[in-house]
């Protein structure tokens, strides 16, 4: 078994390096997966890429966050980890709830680990209350409260389990990514392990979500997992009964 940080970069260059630093500190290798960031930054990951342990995987065109996910995950079963370890380059989750996620995999290793948020008082209300509509669509689709909360980008994925879906199935590249595996996951019937994580937002912090264009992406996305709920939902609810 071997545990990677898989890290979508989007022009994130001031908070990277503690976000790698941190993740080394707990032994892991990290892939950076550049989504073709600014020059700047892109500077900044060059430097990081000559550290041990330190891969650098860049995208000649901007893919969205899941597109940038999705090539790490290829890229992190070519350098033989058995494991990815997804985590945001912007530094809001919480780099010391590491050794619980990995205890997690190894307990369960077939299973992907999903954090769920415990937000400080640096979260936006909007947001947060926000979230609460995809809880629920994310329920109804599934027609189980086993995922806790979809979008939180802190998380582990088996890859043997994760990359063939991956390959076999149309999944959204940008914000709605993270919903959308996490569904389609637990739909091929790979279990879910939530462990509670910190996260914060900070002041500082660099958003590319897009209020407009990102939360048509969401919808659609709902729309789809809805109708294919619908097809599923025999499968779903004998699965349900026989746990």
């Amino acid at each position: 078994m071997k545990i990677g940080a898989v890290i979508p970069v989007y022009n994130h260059g001031g908070p990277i390096a503690g976000v790698v630093a941190a993740l080394r500190a707990h032994g892991l290798p990290v892939l950076l997966v550049d989504d073709a960031s600014e020059p700047g930054c892109a500077a900044v990951l060059d430097q990081l890429a000559s550290q041990a342990d330190v891969t650098l995987e860049r995208l000649p065109v901007n893919q969205g966050k899941g597109g940038a996910v999705m090539a790490g995950l290829r890229r992190a079963a070519e350098l033989g980890w058995t494991h990815a370890l997804q985590i945001d380059a912007d530094g809001q989750h919480d780099t010391r709830d590491v050794p619980a996620f990995t205890a997690a995999a190894v307990a369960e290793p077939a299973q992907m680990i999903c954090g769920y948020p415990i937000y400080d008082d640096s979260v936006p209300k909007a947001r947060l209350y926000g979230r609460y509509a995809t809880h629920i669509w994310v329920w109804i689709n599934t027609l189980s409260l086993a995922i806790r909360d979809s979008m939180c980008g802190f998380r582990i994925y088996p890859l043997a389990g994760t990359l063939p879906l991956v390959e076999r199935q149309h999944i959204g590249r940008r914000m709605d990514f993270d919903t959308e595996i996490a569904v389609r996951l637990f739909w091929s019937g790979m279990g879910i392990v939530n462990v509670p994580t910190r996260v914060r937002y900070p002041e500082d912090g660099v958003s590319h979500f897009r209020v407009w264009r990102d939360n048509v992406l969401i919808s659609a996305m709902h729309t789809r997992l809805f109708f294919g709920m619908l097809v599923r939902a025999p499968m779903l609810l004998w699965r349900k009964a026989l746990a």
